[in-house]
This record gives C-alpha cells, sequence and structure tokens, in this order.
C-alpha cells in the first residue's frame, strides 16, 4: 500500500499509540523483561522501514506487528542459542588426555564461564569459525572487514578466551589444622 508522506507521520504515530501497550504485553509474556523494550522498538523500526507493508487497518496492523516481533525473538533465540552451543561444539570430545569424563564436564563449566567474559564482538568472531564453520575470508566478508584485520581479532579473541579460561578458580587449596597444642604461629599453647 502506498501512502502520502505527510500521512505516513500520523499515520505511524496513531499505530504506535494504539498498539504499543498490546506489543509489549505480547513480547514480555515471551520473553525476559530486560529484552522486551528493544524487541519492541526493532518491531516499530521494522514497520517504520517496510511502512508500505503495513496493512492499513489497525487490526490488521497490530496482527502484522505481532508476527515481525515473533520473528525478532525467534531470530533473537536462534542466536542465543548458537552462541551457547558454542562451548559444547569447541569441547564435543571428552579430553584425551586425561580420559576423564568428569574433567571433560569441568572443562565444559570453566569454558562456558570464560565464555560468558567475552565481549560480544569476541564471541562474533568465535562463533564465526568455530560454529557457523566459515573460513577466514568468508567471516571477514560477513564482517565487512579485510582479511588480516579478521585475522587478528580472532586472534585476540582466541588469547582473551584462554585468559579467561586460566582465570578459572581451581581447586580450593586444604589448609591443614594447626596440631593441638601449637598456636598457629608456632608457639605453644
Amino acid at each position: 500500500m502506498n501512502r502520502e508522506t505527510a500521512d505516513d507521520d500520523s499515520a505511524f504515530r496513531a499505530l504506535f499509540e494504539a498498539a504499543y501497550d498490546d506489543l509489549l504485553l505480547f513480547v514480555e509474556r515471551r520473553t525476559h523483561l530486560a529484552v522486551a523494550d528493544d524487541v519492541v522498538a526493532e518491531t516499530f523500526l521494522t514497520a517504520w522501514r517496510r511502512w508500505d507493508e503495513v496493512p492499513a487497518s489497525l487490526d490488521d496492523a497490530r496482527a502484522w506487528l505481532f508476527t515481525v516481533a515473533r520473528n525478532i525473538l525467534r531470530n533473537r533465540q536462534r542466536s542465543d542459542q548458537r552462541q551457547q552451543s558454542l562451548a559444547l561444539r569447541i569441547l564435543r570430545e571428552p579430553d584425551a588426555a586425561s580420559g576423564a569424563e568428569d574433567d571433560a564436564v569441568a572443562t565444559r563449566v570453566d569454558l562456558a564461564r570464560a565464555w560468558l567474559h567475552l565481549s560480544p564482538a569476541d564471541q562474533e568472531i568465535l562463533t564465526l569459525t568455530a560454529i557457523e564453520d566459515l573460513t577466514g575470508p568468508q567471516a571477514a566478508a560477513v564482517l565487512g572487514i579485510a582479511r588480516p584485520a579478521f585475522s587478528l581479532r580472532l586472534l585476540r579473541a582466541r588469547r582473551r578466551l584462554r585468559e579467561h579460561l586460566r582465570r578459572q578458580p581451581g581447586p580450593e587449596p586444604t589448609t591443614s589444622p594447626a596440631p593441638a597444642g601449637r598456636s598457629p604461629h608456632g608457639g605453644s599453647v
């Protein structure tokens, strides 16, 4: 539907005012409250950009907005699932050197914790190569950067991941109590 430009602003405002609260409730029922505002904002941005596709009737426009919001939520969920599965993909096989399944589980937990400390940019760089199976040139093209820049970012992201893995707390040191009759400072009691 092709609308007049002068009417676009007022029509968009009317749709926003009529549908915002319902759309926010729709999204809040499906995701974390901290994400809901972003999803609604992205939905209305999509509506503005694709204004010619928004149905003219208010009821149909609301349904169209709900569909867009649902698709945005699904895309976000898929993205989150891909990022969370990175640790499992990298460490799919247990550590062959130790042969212990407990060690493999502990390593996965450590990797998941380290992953959470990475910036979204580092997570994206690692995800493109480890989950999406893209080559360096392909991943560089996805990000719109030169191949050497991608290689450098990947190197740094891997380095930061290793650093976070090294910082993981190890087993608690065990301290033996002082022998009876002696103070911890070496004197007799």
